[in-house]
Parts: C-alpha cells; sequence; structure tokens
C-alpha cells in the first residue's frame, strides 16, 4: 500500500487491487496515532483524538473512532492484533 499525505488528508492506494481510499482528518490522525501509540484502548484512542482536534470527548466521538478505526483495518493499514 502506498500512503500519500496533504496536510491533514491522505490518499491509500493498494498496488494489489488497484483500490483507492480518501483518509479524512479524523481518519489521518487516527492512523497517526495507532501508528505511535499501538497499545492504546478503544477510549485512550478517542481521547487522544479529542486532543488533537481540541475538542470534548463524547459518546459520539468515540463511535466515530471506533469506525474510522474498524476502516484503517478494512483498508489493512492497520493490522489486527
Amino acid at each position: 500500500r502506498l500512503l500519500k499525505i496533504w496536510g491533514d488528508e491522505a490518499v491509500v492506494y493498494d498496488t494489489a487491487s488497484g483500490d483507492t481510499h480518501y483518509l479524512k482528518p479524523l481518519t489521518l490522525a487516527l492512523y497517526q496515532i495507532c501508528r505511535d501509540h499501538p497499545e492504546y484502548t478503544s477510549t485512550e484512542l478517542a481521547t487522544a483524538l479529542a486532543a488533537h482536534f481540541a475538542v470534548t470527548a463524547t459518546p459520539q466521538l468515540q463511535e466515530l473512532t471506533d469506525d474510522a478505526f474498524h476502516s484503517l483495518h478494512k483498508i489493512g493499514l492497520l493490522e489486527s492484533t
């Protein structure tokens, strides 16, 4: 997979399938947090995202975090542990 980052957005190109995936700012930030802190729990990821975007950690943010986390696994940017 190839990852190209522009500011707070990115595109992932899967060389095997030819699929291209757009990473919106939240998903890219989550990817970077997961890469730097693979030990973080789901709650810690949501808290780190809240700090990154200077917002309050809410149940809605937790849900967005979980959805984005699963999307990153689905496209193969995060390995299953």
